[in-house]
């Protein structure tokens, strides 16, 4: 069966006639609720949009809900609900608020209007999500509890379990935090295995498991989520999430130009601008093809991008950004340093901590490989200079660390920069588990055992590809580092091993895939 083309959303009602209603490509739920029969095509579409992170037609729909029925009090719970964004840890509370307000201006006005008892407890977490704390991070603990009562208490309420594993993910503010991941997980599978076609199971299980250890237990959701709501662009790109933890760069490239074609065609249809365009799944896009060796195809997106952003006369922070990881992942993996897209210039002052530093460490890079020391140093000093904390500053730190230790080789200070990479490399062993294109552009534990193959050291080289291959499986470079180290050590069925994934990974690339060179 084509699920593709499947006429896919029911629902029933508690406290009108029973009903029928029908969306197409979005998934399939229940959700018993008071509100009239011509308020649920909207609410149920937004319901289903929420769950595959589609918050502006969410918006959208929750907002038509609310206008056709300004009583219906979960039309406001909605609305408030699209303007949260667990996974990405934002949230804009006050027009939250302003809509829960509208409904209300106390929780208890709010809970008068809600009919049911079921409805009252989506308010009272709902209302936990914005309310009662200035600290976003406990009101997010304050609301996942509130929606482990309430999925507790309704057993039969799928949506009410979806979205407890989705408040478990929100709550992982330091990354990724195996405990809280993997009871988002088992959350998620409860619902996966009651309703197959229910998009939040699916989307949700990809968060939980898109690391190397955990992603083969993701594939059955990866391989599902597309077919369950292929008009939700941000559903076809998810499952790139354990493709990419798992190597499989043919299934990366696909569906991130499945769902850039969707964002495209949505972006035309409802006349938006160039911002409306799926940056990110182009920029996953381009780290796949990388993989592949396709290397000019990776140059011509990076191209696309940068034409958009001088069409948008320097662009939104998400196509600045993207342009910023494409431009420095192409030249890492290519290693085409006198190439037009080495050429481009970024305003960095312009872009984000963690992009930035990725930005001026290839420009570091470049200047080295180009025989400029002094702009390299000016680089590490750049990098030193950067403000900020968090992820953004152990990237900046780690890609600091890594121009310094070339430049220390240039200098004939090989003992020293070795030092100081594998300095980088335990601080880039301490980071959580991370999702998606790598970040440092150059991971230190391939950087590490370059060096080392360089020097000869072919058992301690082997060992770092290994380390890297750990946090970022079949990523190329470090597969060609761990055979070529390999056999230097006399290891040949791990370098035989690392040749064959290489060469499979050729095989299942396009007939368009570029040789390109070895940039280490």
């Amino acid at each position: 069966m084509n699920y593709r083309h499947l006429i896919c959303l029911t629902w029933t009602m508690a406290l009108a006639a029973g009903g029928f209603g029908q969306v197409e490509g979005l998934g399939q739920t229940e959700f018993a609720n008071s509100g009239s029969e011509k308020v649920q095509e909207p609410f149920l579409r937004g319901l289903l949009q929420l769950h595959s992170f589609e918050y502006e037609d969410a918006l959208e729909a929750f907002a038509k809900a609310r206008a056709i029925d300004p009583a219906f009090a979960m039309a406001y719970w909605g609305e408030a609900m699209a303007h949260n964004h667990p996974v990405w840890f934002s949230q804009d509370t006050d027009e939250a608020r302003a809509v829960l307000e509208a409904l209300g201006p106390t929780l208890e006005d709010r809970l008068a209007k809600a009919p049911t008892p079921r409805e009252k407890d989506y308010l009272r977490a709902v209302d936990a999500l914005y309310f009662g704390d200035e600290d976003k991070k406990k009101r997010d603990f304050n609301y996942m509890a509130a929606m482990e009562r309430l999925a507790d208490a309704y057993p039969n309420d799928l949506d009410a379990k979806a979205f407890y594993s989705l408040s478990l993910l929100g709550c992982s503010h330091g990354g990724r935090d195996f405990s809280l991941y993997m009871k988002a997980a088992a959350a998620g599978e409860e619902v996966f295995a009651r309703n197959p076609r229910h998009p939040g199971a699916a989307h949700y299980l990809i968060h939980s498991y898109d690391d190397p250890i955990h992603a083969p237990l993701g594939l059955r959701a990866a391989q599902a989520y597309a077919d369950i709501a292929p008009s939700a662009a941000h559903a076809l790109h998810m499952p790139s999430h354990i493709f990419t933890a798992l190597g499989m760069w043919d299934r990366v490239v696909q569906s991130n130009i499945e769902s850039y074609d969707a964002a495209e065609e949505r972006r035309l249809r409802k006349d938006l601008g160039l911002g409306a365009r799926s940056y990110h799944a182009i920029h996953w896009k381009a780290y796949g093809l990388l993989q592949q060796s396709r290397f000019d195809e990776a140059a011509e997106a990076v191209k696309s991008v940068a034409h958009d952003v001088e069409a948008s006369n320097g662009g939104t922070g998400r196509m600045r950004s993207s342009l910023a990881m494409m431009r420095a992942a192409f030249l890492v993996e290519s290693g085409r340093w006198d190439s037009e897209v080495a050429g481009m210039s970024l305003n960095a002052e312009r872009l984000g901590l963690e992009s930035r530093a990725n930005h001026l460490f290839a420009n570091g890079l470049m200047a080295l490989k180009q025989g400029d020391t002094d702009a390299a140093s000016r680089h590490v000093k750049q990098l030193m200079d950067l403000e900020g904390s968090g992820k953004g500053r152990t990237v900046a730190t780690i890609l600091q660390h890594e121009l310094k230790s070339l430049l220390l080789i240039e200098e004939g200070h090989t003992d020293e920069a070795v030092k100081l990479l594998k300095k980088a490399a335990a601080m880039e062993a301490d980071m959580p588990f991370d999702f998606g294109p790598v970040s440092p552009v150059k991971p230190a534990y391939e950087l590490l055992g370059s060096v080392l193959l360089g020097q000869g050291d072919f058992a301690a080289a082997q060992e770092a590809f290994a380390k890297a291959l750990g946090r970022a499986p079949k990523r190329a470079l470090s597969l060609r580092g761990l055979a070529a180290a390999a056999e230097g050590a006399a290891d040949m069925d791990v370098a035989e091993h690392a040749s064959r994934t290489l060469e499979e990974i050729r095989k299942m690339a396009s007939s368009s895939a570029g040789a390109g060179g070895d940039p280490q």
